[in-house]
C-alpha cells in the first residue's frame, strides 16, 4: 500500500472529521456499530471519462457518489473507504475489504483523466484474483466501461462482470422490468420507471442471474430496434459474488428509493451477508438479448 494511504487512513482513524479532508486520493468512514460491519472499498478512477457524480471539486473534497456511498454507510452498517489511489490494487492492500466497488473508467492501470495514481501493471490480475477467491465485487454505470475487450477476445474483467458498455443514446425515460422480486434482501422489488444515461450492452454472460430488465419497447427508436437486455444482474466468479447495475449517472436516481433498496441488496449479497437465488434465467428474463449482443460486437 502507498505511503499516501497509510498517512490518510491514520488519519482518518485518529480525527474522523479532519480526515474527510486530510488526503487528495483516501477517505474512510465508520459505519453503524450495531451488528456486523463490512467494509466497503469505493474506487471511482476515471482513466476516461469522467461522470459529475464521482467528479471531486477539489482534491480535499469527496464527490457527490463517494459523500452519498459514506452516508449510505452510516446508515446500513457498512465501512465505506473511498479511492481514486490504484495502489491500493495490491494484495495486501485488498485484504481488509469484503466488498470492491467500482465506478470507473477504461484502463485504470494508466494515470489517465483524473490523473490519480492508477493501479499496479498487475492490478487487474490481483483485483480478479481476489474476487474469485470470495470477495464481493459490485459495479455501477461504468464499471462496465471499463478494461474493455480487443477483437473478439472478451477481457476478463469483462468475463468477471458479465457484460461491457457499447453505448448509450439521450438520457430519456425507460420502464425496467422487475424479473426477481426477492432477490437476497431486496424485498418487494417492483417495474418502475427513471430517467436515466442508459446502457447498451454486448458480452453478456449466459450464466447470469437477471434481477431488472430493460424495457427497450419504451424507448426510444434506437432502443426499440433492440431486444429488452439485461440492466441488474449477479453472478458468480469462482467463489465472488458479483452484482451490476448500470444505474448511476444522475445524481437524481442515486436519490430515489428504488436505488438505495437495489444498492442494498447487491451490497449486502456480495458481502455474504444473505443469499439469493442465483439460476442463470438470461434466456427467460431478457430472450434475444444474448443472440443480439453477439451481433453487436461483430459489428
Amino acid at each position: 500500500m502507498s505511503e499516501m494511504n497509510r498517512r490518510d487512513v491514520l488519519k482518518a482513524a485518529g480525527v474522523a472529521a479532519a480526515a474527510m479532508a486530510a488526503s487528495p486520493f483516501l477517505r474512510m468512514t465508520s459505519a453503524q456499530e450495531n451488528g456486523k460491519t463490512r467494509k466497503v472499498l469505493f474506487f471511482t478512477k476515471s482513466a476516461g471519462f469522467q461522470h459529475d457524480v464521482v467528479k471531486r471539486k477539489n482534491p480535499d473534497e469527496l464527490s457527490f457518489a463517494e459523500k452519498y456511498m459514506v452516508d449510505f454507510g452510516k446508515k446500513h452498517n457498512f465501512e465505506v473507504q473511498c479511492t481514486k489511489d490504484g495502489s491500493v490494487f495490491t494484495s495486501e492492500g485488498l485484504a481488509r475489504f469484503d466488498v470492491i466497488m467500482f465506478y470507473t473508467t477504461l484502463d485504470l492501470t494508466t494515470p489517465g483523466t483524473d490523473k490519480s495514481p492508477p493501479m499496479p501493471k498487475d492490478g487487474k490480475e490481483t483485483l480478479l484474483k481476489a474476487v474469485a477467491d470470495g470477495k464481493g465485487f459490485l459495479g455501477l454505470h461504468s464499471a462496465s466501461d471499463t478494461f474493455h475487450s480487443h477483437g473478439n477476445e472478451v477481457d476478463p474483467y469483462i468475463q468477471m462482470l458479465g457484460g461491457e458498455f457499447k453505448h448509450h443514446g439521450r438520457q430519456q425515460k425507460s420502464k425496467i422490468i422487475a424479473t426477481d422480486h426477492d432477490f437476497g434482501s431486496i424485498k418487494d422489488l417492483n417495474d418502475f420507471e427513471k430517467v436515466e444515461e442508459w446502457y447498451q450492452l454486448i458480452n453478456l454472460a449466459p450464466d447470469m442471474h437477471v434481477i431488472l430488465v430493460q424495457d427497450t419497447q419504451t424507448m426510444d427508436e434506437e432502443y426499440r430496434k433492440i431486444k429488452p437486455y439485461p440492466e441488474t444482474w449477479a453472478r458468480m466468479h469462482g467463489k465472488g459474488r458479483v452484482f451490476y447495475s448500470s444505474m448511476g449517472h444522475r445524481e437524481d436516481v442515486w436519490q430515489s428509493d428504488v436505488f438505495e433498496k437495489v444498492l442494498l441488496g447487491g451490497l449486502q449479497w456480495a458481502a455474504g451477508d444473505v443469499k439469493a437465488d442465483l439460476k442463470p434465467n438470461l434466456r427467460e428474463a431478457a430472450p434475444g438479448a444474448m443472440e443480439y449482443a453477439r451481433k453487436e460486437n461483430a459489428a
